[in-house]
C-alpha cells in the first residue's frame, strides 16, 4: 500500500514538473515571437561599383500585419537605428488571411518612410487580396516605389546600380510559371550590377540564369519551427527541410539572401526562430 502511494506521489511530481517546464517553454516561445533580431551582414561582390561601398540595405519581409510592440515600435525602432540607405520590403507585408487589419501594414511603411527610400515588391498573400491595386496605390501615396515586374535605377557618386522586382508568380494564371519568370527576368536584368527583390527563394535557379548579383527574399518564415543542427521544418513551394530557409546562398555568380521575416501566417507561432530585420552592406 505504502509502495502504491509513493508511486503515485512520483508520478503526480514528475507530471507537474512536466507541465511546468512545458509552460515554461510555451512562455519562452510567445516572448521569443515578439522579440526582433537584427541580422548585420556584409555581402562582397567584386562586380559592385566602388561608390557603393559600405551602402546599407535593410530587408523588411513577410510582417503580415502584426505587431512587434505596440504600433511595431519594435521593428520601427530597429530600423532607425541600422541607419539604412534604402529600405527593402520582399513581400506579404499584409496577411490573405486577417485583411481587416491591412491598416497595421500601412501604418508601419508611414512610420518608417522618411527613414530611407522605401522600395517594395509583392508577395502570395497581397495577391489573394482582391484590393491589391488600391493598396498598392496606398503605398504609392507614402512615397513607397512599388517594384512589380519593374527596374529602377540608383545613383550614387556617378556610378549606378540597378533595383529590380518581380511580382509573385501567384498574380499569374499561367501554367509555365517558370518560363514566365525567366522572360520577365531577361527583359528587366542588364549590364550593371542588380539587385533583385523577389518574394520567394526557390526559384533561385532562375535568378542565376538571368544574371542577377543579388537576390533578396523571404516567404519562407525560416522554416516556422527551426531545429538545432538541422534548420527550417518546412517551407512554403520547397516542403519539409526547405533547402533555402534562411541565410546567405550562392548560386553561380548569384548570392541570395533569404529572411526569417517579421509575422506568422497560417501557425501563429514560431519555434527557436525570431523574427528577423537583415540589414545587408554591399562591398567589394
Amino acid at each position: 500500500m505504502k509502495n502504491c502511494k509513493r508511486r503515485k506521489r512520483r508520478s503526480l511530481f514528475v507530471f507537474s514538473v512536466l507541465i511546468i517546464i512545458c509552460s515554461a517553454l510555451f512562455i519562452s516561445a510567445l516572448i521569443a515571437n515578439k522579440s526582433i533580431v537584427t541580422t548585420e551582414l556584409t555581402v562582397t561582390d567584386k562586380e559592385l561599383p566602388e561608390s557603393f561601398c559600405g551602402y546599407r540595405i535593410a530587408q523588411v519581409s513577410d510582417l503580415h500585419n502584426d505587431e512587434l510592440g505596440k504600433d511595431n515600435v519594435r521593428t520601427v525602432k530597429a530600423i532607425k537605428d541600422a541607419n539604412p540607405d534604402i529600405i527593402v520590403i520582399t513581400g506579404d507585408i499584409i496577411s490573405s488571411y486577417d485583411k481587416k487589419d491591412i491598416d497595421i501594414a500601412l501604418s508601419f511603411v508611414e512610420d518608417i518612410i522618411d527613414t530611407a527610400p522605401c522600395y517594395y515588391v509583392s508577395g502570395n498573400h497581397e495577391s489573394r487580396i482582391d484590393k491589391y491595386p488600391e493598396f498598392a496605390d496606398k503605398l504609392s501615396d507614402l512615397g513607397v516605389i512599388i517594384l512589380d515586374d519593374e527596374k529602377t535605377v540608383i545613383e550614387r557618386n556617378g556610378e549606378a546600380i540597378d533595383l529590380i522586382g518581380l511580382r509573385d508568380p501567384s498574380f499569374y494564371a499561367h501554367t509555365d510559371t517558370k518560363k514566365l519568370m525567366q522572360s520577365k527576368l531577361d527583359a528587366l536584368v542588364g549590364e550593371s550590377f542588380s539587385i533583385l527583390l523577389s518574394h520567394r527563394p526557390e526559384y533561385i535557379d532562375i535568378y542565376s540564369k538571368a544574371g542577377c548579383d543579388l537576390v533578396l527574399s523571404g516567404h519562407v518564415h525560416g522554416g516556422q519551427f527551426r531545429l538545432p543542427l538541422i534548420g527550417g521544418l518546412y517551407g512554403p513551394g520547397q516542403g519539409f527541410f526547405p533547402k533555402y530557409d534562411s541565410g546567405l546562398y550562392r548560386k553561380g555568380d548569384t548570392q541570395m539572401y533569404v529572411s526569417r521575416g517579421l509575422g506568422n501566417s497560417v501557425f501563429p507561432l514560431r519555434i527557436n526562430n525570431r523574427p528577423e530585420l537583415v540589414v545587408i552592406t554591399l562591398d567589394n
